[in-house]
């Protein structure tokens, strides 16, 4: 593994812990060899992350809409900033750079972004790993509603595992290093799942 794709908030959050982690993971893909894929932008968590891995000599390439670039600050200071179209561009493009996906705590597009994810590899678009930055339980409440899901039909048991979740930025890449890729059976009709493969 030597993308992975981080997704994470324009904020930086109230708790300073967030920021930590930002730092921790951005040392731990370093240590690993492994270059950051990100938003683009230089504000929140993401900028922060993204000064951390180039401070310490990694690479961080950024791919932000056009839109975006004033909104979200676009970093000027990267290794690469590619400048697209719109979302749908720029999910695509960080998907196809990465070899794997970190959702670190963010909002509502940080939610978009790996549901994505994980609905692709539902569909079995991609088999990359999918890893959650759990820092101060902020992704409890997700995962047991994920849970809630399994237990009501709407989730099959073994999707719910496509989520690997873990509070140390380096016990996560490990973790997210060991996974062996395995293109799940879509959830469904073949049909409908051809059809959405493209």
């Amino acid at each position: 593994m030597k993308t992975l794709a981080v997704y994470c908030g324009a904020a930086h959050g109230v708790n300073p812990v967030y920021a930590d982690a930002a730092r921790l993971l951005a040392r731990a893909m370093v240590d690993h060899n492994i270059s950051l894929v990100y938003g683009g932008g230089k504000v929140g968590l993401m900028g922060v992350i993204a000064d951390e891995v180039l401070r310490l000599g990694g690479e961080a390439t950024g791919v932000i809409p056009r839109a975006l670039v004033e909104r979200e600050v676009g970093h000027a200071g990267l290794t690469r900033l590619f400048v697209v179209k719109d979302m749908h561009e720029r999910k695509a493009m960080m998907a196809d750079l990465s070899e794997g996906f970190i959702a670190m705590p963010g909002g509502m597009g940080t939610l978009e972004e790996l549901f994505e994810m994980v609905t692709w590899a539902q569909l079995g678009i991609h088999a990359k790993p999918i890893g959650l930055l759990n820092v101060n339980g902020f992704y409890d409440g997700l995962r047991a509603f994920v849970g809630h899901q399994v237990a009501e039909g709407f989730v099959r048991p073994e999707h719910e595992d496509l989520m690997i979740a873990d509070s140390d930025p380096d016990q996560l890449i490990q973790r997210l290093r060991a996974v062996v890729p395995v293109v799940l059976e879509s959830s469904l009709p073949a049909a409908a799942a051809d059809e959405l493969k493209g």
